[in-house]
């Protein structure tokens, strides 16, 4: 594909997206850009939530995960998790958010717990997405240096900047009231493309002789979805099954991110209908996602294709001269729409949480309560050019195995807040929650460091819990350790009153 054809499509994109922009940020104040001002169609939520939960790191890692035999089609054990976990979040955690009639979920804490609380869980939030985008908008910066702006001889930390200065141009006026609008939008350009790339490359492949490119693909070496037999690896379905629970509790339920789309619509049953309307959708839509790269995989064997790492198979695929030009558009649409759909919604979060929950009440009057939002949307764009350059130079793995692992140890205890705020009644002092949480992550992070296959055990050799690998437990793991530790100090606690 043309430099010159890549530039029109991303610049008739983004005309779009400003458009769309200026169509739905009439609102100027903070109430439309932080929650809609509680008008947001349900439908238009769910449908654009797709697009947030899918992000760029599905559009490129989730095909690549497929390529390595202890991977295949594994990764739908933690989506049908997914779903017990939305479940959850559907009926125990949005009802609280509606009856507090938060802006900000972590309001819940300070209401329960008090300020110590509030201020952490916003803080471990604000780590969590920051990373969480970061590595998103990181896997899409690096395919549009490689495909555009290597050969323009234009440095990587241009393109980042470039790409986040995208964002805040169309997310600066509207906040939520545009994004609902836009990640419809970007969602459907996302789904169309994966839809259509498939039926394109199932017609580039030669004749099966399994009778049809489903059954090739289920006769192949890449269709295997359940792990039964090794309880010690990393990816038994139990793993990642409950792992998947507790994620899609913590990225999604106890997200500001997510959880603001939601707390947009107008009402709680609306918001419901939209939860459960998405976690179908995504079954779908991450199995259609693994299919994808098996064809992937399949096409670049046939055509001798070579990629860096899996993350680039489907760039290499759609770039390749000899794949048809459709392909490579329909790619560039869909990476651009999966990205932005994400980061988009996670630049507005993190503008809205740190000025609910961590501006102090007496800087903010009427007078600087637009500018100062502004203030911290410029503030947190910065912080994520930062992050993104920083795991760019540091980091080599999957993008996906890298969210998944930064994911355990931000929103694990989160969760054991939470949920030790809601399943019990007991009280604890405020000031030991933020101790206790770090308590909590730094014993996990010992834990994992030091079991087979983490940075601190040397490669292929037991660890200190022998041939025992983590998965996606670790979030498990971690959720438990600050539940547990919670419970014991509120005990400690009562009996020093007696």
């Amino acid at each position: 594909m043309s430099p010159s054809l890549i530039v029109f499509i991303l610049a008739l994109y983004f005309g779009l997206l400003v458009t769309v922009s200026f169509l739905t940020s009439k609102s100027k104040g903070n109430d439309g850009f932080f929650v809609g001002d509680r008008q947001s169609p349900w439908y238009l939520v769910a449908f654009g939530m797709i697009g947030t939960s899918l992000s760029g790191v599905t559009f490129l890692s989730v095909p690549g995960w497929v390529g390595n035999a202890n991977n295949q089609f594994s990764y739908m054990q933690a989506v049908l998790g997914y779903f017990i976990g939305y479940l959850i979040i559907t009926y125990v955690l949005m009802p609280i958010y509606y009856k507090m009639n938060v802006v900000s979920i972590y309001e819940y804490l300070k209401e329960r717990f008090g300020f110590f609380s509030h201020k952490t869980g916003a803080i471990l939030f604000l780590v969590s997405r920051v990373i969480g985008a970061s590595v998103r908008l990181m896997l899409v910066a690096e395919v549009l240096q490689s495909i555009l702006f290597d050969g323009w001889g234009i440095r990587f930390e241009v393109t980042v900047s470039i790409c986040i200065l995208l964002i805040w141009i169309y997310t600066n006026r509207g906040g939520i009231k545009t994004i609902v609008w836009t990640d419809t939008l970007q969602t459907g350009f996302m789904l169309l493309s994966v839809f259509l790339t498939v039926y394109f490359i199932s017609n580039a492949l030669p004749t099966t002789p399994h009778g049809g490119i489903i059954n090739e693909v289920a006769h192949g070496p890449y269709s295997k979805i359940f792990f039964f037999e090794d309880l010690y690896g990393s990816n038994h379905f139990l793993k990642h099954f409950f792992g998947g629970i507790f994620i899609a509790i913590g990225m999604t339920g106890l997200d500001q991110d997510m959880m603001q789309k939601n707390l947009s619509c107008k009402n709680l049953k609306d918001a419901q209908k939209n939860m459960m309307s998405m976690a179908s959708v995504l079954i779908l839509v991450n199995l259609l996602f693994l299919f994808l790269g098996a064809l992937l995989y399949m096409y670049a064997a046939h055509g001798d294709i070579d990629f860096s790492k899996p993350d680039m198979l489907f760039s290499a695929v759609a770039m390749d001269p000899n794949t048809p030009i459709v392909i490579g558009v329909l790619f560039l649409l869909g990476l651009i729409a999966a990205a932005y759909s994400s980061a988009d919604s996670a630049l507005t979060a993190l503008t809205t949480s740190i000025y609910i929950d961590l501006v102090p009440e007496k800087s903010k009057n009427e007078q600087n309560q637009v500018s100062l939002r502004k203030g911290i949307h410029i503030m947190v764009s910065v912080l994520i050019i930062i992050v993104v350059l920083l795991l760019h130079h540091y980091t080599e793995d999957s993008a996906i195995d890298l969210l998944m692992k930064f994911a355990g140890f931000t929103y694990g205890p989160l969760i054991g807040i939470f949920f030790f705020g809601i399943l019990t009644k007991t009280k604890i002092k405020d000031k030991l929650i933020p101790i206790i949480s770090t308590l909590a992550i730094t014993i996990t992070f010992c834990l994992w460091s030091f079991s087979k296959g983490g940075p601190g055990t040397p490669a292929g050799q037991p660890g200190i819990l022998g041939e025992y690998s983590f998965g996606y437990e670790i979030i498990i793991l971690n959720a438990f350790l600050t539940f547990a530790l919670l419970f014991i100090a509120s005990k400690l606690q009562s009996n020093k009153k007696k």
